[in-house]
C-alpha cells in the first residue's frame, strides 16, 4: 500500500513519533491514522500524552561562534528536572542555540507574530510583486504562499533546521519529546552579533 507524505505528517503531528516509525505504523494499519496511532502507543513511540502539562523545568543553553563575534542563548523548557539533565535534552538545547545564531529568527512561532506585522509584510510583498509587473490575479493567488515563506524565515519553530533543512525546529523538538514522553518547548531566546 502506498502511504502519502501527508498521512505521515499528520500522524507525526498527532504523536510526535519519528518519520520512519509513522510510515511503518501506517503500512501495518493499512493507512488508518487511528490504528497507526494505537500501534505507536503500544510500542511506546508516542509523544507527550497531555500537551497542557506545565513545563517549568529545563535549562539555558548558549552557543558562541569560534570567532567570538556571534552567539545565541535559548531557554528550553520541559516538565521534569530529570529530563532536563538527559543528553538528548542537552543536545537539543545546544542545536537550537546554534540554529538561532545561524538563522536569526525574530519570533518563536507563527502565533507570536503580531497581526499588524503580518499585514505590513503582506502589503510589502504584494507591492513588490506589482512593481515587477505581476498581474493582480497572480498577486492574489501567489501572495499567501509568499507570506507563508516569509513566516518560515522569521518564526523559529517553522524554520528549516540549519544542519538538516528537511526538518524544522518544531520537528526536532517533537522527536525529543517523543523519546522522553514530556512536553518540550522553547521559552525565551536571543541572538547577539558584534556590530548589530
Amino acid at each position: 500500500m502506498e502511504i502519502s507524505a501527508q498521512l505521515v505528517k499528520e500522524l507525526r503531528e498527532r504523536t510526535g513519533a519519528g518519520i520512519m516509525d509513522c510510515r511503518k505504523a501506517l503500512v501495518e494499519s493499512e493507512g488508518s491514522i487511528a490504528k497507526a496511532e494505537a500501534l505507536l502507543k503500544e510500542k511506546g513511540m508516542r509523544g507527550p500524552k497531555d500537551p497542557t502539562r506545565e513545563t517549568n523545568q529545563g535549562l539555558v543553553e548558549f552557543y558562541r561562534h569560534a570567532n567570538g563575534q556571534l552567539g545565541a542563548m535559548v531557554e528550553l523548557l520541559c516538565e521534569t528536572d530529570f529530563v532536563s539533565r538527559t543528553d538528548d535534552f542537552g543536545n537539543l538545547a545546544r542545536e537550537i542555540a546554534l540554529h538561532i545564531a545561524a538563522a536569526n529568527p525574530l519570533y518563536r512561532e507563527t502565533a507570536a507574530i503580531p497581526e499588524d506585522v503580518v499585514a505590513r509584510e503582506s502589503a510589502s510583498i504584494a507591492e513588490q510583486m506589482r512593481l515587477t509587473g505581476t498581474a493582480e490575479r497572480e498577486v492574489e493567488n501567489e501572495l499567501p504562499g509568499r507570506v507563508d515563506s516569509w513566516v518560515k524565515e522569521v518564526a523559529l519553530l517553522e524554520q528549516p533546521y540549519v544542519r538538516d533543512p528537511k526538518h524544522t525546529i518544531r520537528q526536532l523538538i517533537l522527536e525529543v519529546g517523543a523519546k522522553t514522553g514530556e512536553n518540550i518547548r522553547v521559552g525565551r531566546f536571543a541572538r547577539f552579533k558584534i556590530g548589530e
